[in-house]
């Protein structure tokens, strides 16, 4: 169908797109989740919150589940890299999401206060810490990761969950958890009403300015203290799988070479730094939907700035540059990507239909009307 460059190039393309998908979709639901138990001041309210994300929560995640699906295909040194490495992180990750589901279903099964307090502090937990390891991994991606690869091409990682918990990686986490408490809030906006959502709508005037100040600082930061990665040697682009087959170096401000290459990228950082503005701007204004779209834009142009500076590197080594992971030699054969490309043509449509029609068929603000009209129904 394409050829091999081509190919590697569109399934880069695709990750991106699913990765941001996710956290669009799954970043509303999971800011509302973690606003739960600081917004949400009665019971009721709490339900409201949790029945804006009911028809949609377990559809978003179907975004990082491809994700992480096709990771494990197109990209599987990444993926078993990545997966050993980051073991106790995503496991962590795991268990704080399985959290979500059974509160979402169990809390509202008896009155008791404490009952229902619990499984909602166990929201809140599910919520708030995947966005926190989600933002400690990209930032670790960006300095490097300890790993090495022996002439099987058999990944060895030499580091620790500690290592992970450096100054810029929790900078990143705290970053990503407000920028999903942003989507969060606006969500909530455009979904309830009343003292709900004027308290959403100031939760989303404290964050959007955090957010906007957190990226500028982790951009300057990563400009002026981290190196990047280059390569030193050319690279086959429809060359075998094989990282070793190539040289590469830190550099100095190397994550910033691509921008100099491509002054089009300058977008994606532009995006990152004035949509937060926009999105408090809007909740300022009340104007609701503009608040969310633009908060939904900022995550696009935050995604899009890590992917276009370490571009085309995708698992940089620290420990010996030479073996990072790029997309030129990092990913399935020829034939895999063919077939895996005419089941995203196939299906990916499909997913974006039916995510739609849910979206528009569950339209509309949710308050005490809605709570008292499906009573035993709702959440």
């Amino acid at each position: 169908m394409f050829d091999y460059e081509t190919l590697k190039l569109i399934w880069w393309v695709l990750i991106c797109v699913l990765l941001i998908g996710f956290v669009i979709t799954d970043g509303f639901d999971m800011g509302v989740g973690a606003l739960l138990p600081v917004i949400g001041k009665t019971d009721e309210e709490r339900r409201i919150m949790i029945n804006t994300i009911a028809p949609h929560w377990e559809g978003n995640q179907v975004w990082l589940v491809l994700a992480a699906g096709a990771i494990f295909a197109a990209w599987p040194t990444v993926y078993a890299t990545a997966f050993s490495g980051f073991y106790v992180a995503m496991m962590l990750t795991l268990f704080a999401l399985f959290f979500r589901p059974v509160g979402f279903d169990y809390r509202s099964k008896m009155a008791d206060t404490r009952w229902r307090t619990s499984w909602d502090w166990g929201i809140f937990i599910g919520s708030a810490i995947p966005p926190i390891i989600f933002g400690v991994a990209f930032a670790n991606l960006l300095q490097g990761v300890p790993f090495t690869l022996d002439e099987f091409l058999r990944s060895s990682y030499q580091g620790g969950i500690i290592d992970l918990l450096n100054p810029f990686a929790l900078l990143v986490g705290v970053f990503s958890l407000m920028l999903f408490v942003l989507q969060g809030s606006t969500w909530l906006q455009m979904k309830t009403e009343g003292a709900l959502k004027e308290r959403a709508r100031k939760v989303s005037l404290i964050a959007a300015p955090v957010v906007c100040a957190l990226f500028a600082i982790a951009g300057i930061w990563l400009a002026k203290g981290i190196d990047g990665y280059v390569l030193t040697s050319v690279i086959d682009t429809n060359g075998p799988s094989n990282p070793l087959l190539k040289t590469a170096v830190l550099q100095s401000g190397a994550w910033l070479t691509n921008y100099d290459t491509y002054p089009i990228t300058m977008v994606a950082p532009a995006l990152g730094l004035t949509f937060p503005l926009l999105a408090w701007f809007a909740s300022k204004k009340d104007c609701n939907a503009a608040a969310f779209v633009s908060s939904s834009i900022a995550i696009l142009g935050v995604l899009l700035t890590c992917a276009f500076s370490m571009f085309p590197f995708i698992m940089p080594s620290s420990l010996d540059p030479s073996a990072s992971l790029t997309l030129w030699d990092a990913v399935s054969s020829e034939f895999t990507l063919n077939i895996m490309t005419i089941a995203a043509v196939i299906f990916l449509p499909l997913i974006l239909l039916y995510t739609s029609w849910a979206y528009f068929k569950m339209f509309g603000r949710i308050g005490k009307a809605f709570m008292t009209k499906y009573k035993h129904s709702a959440y």
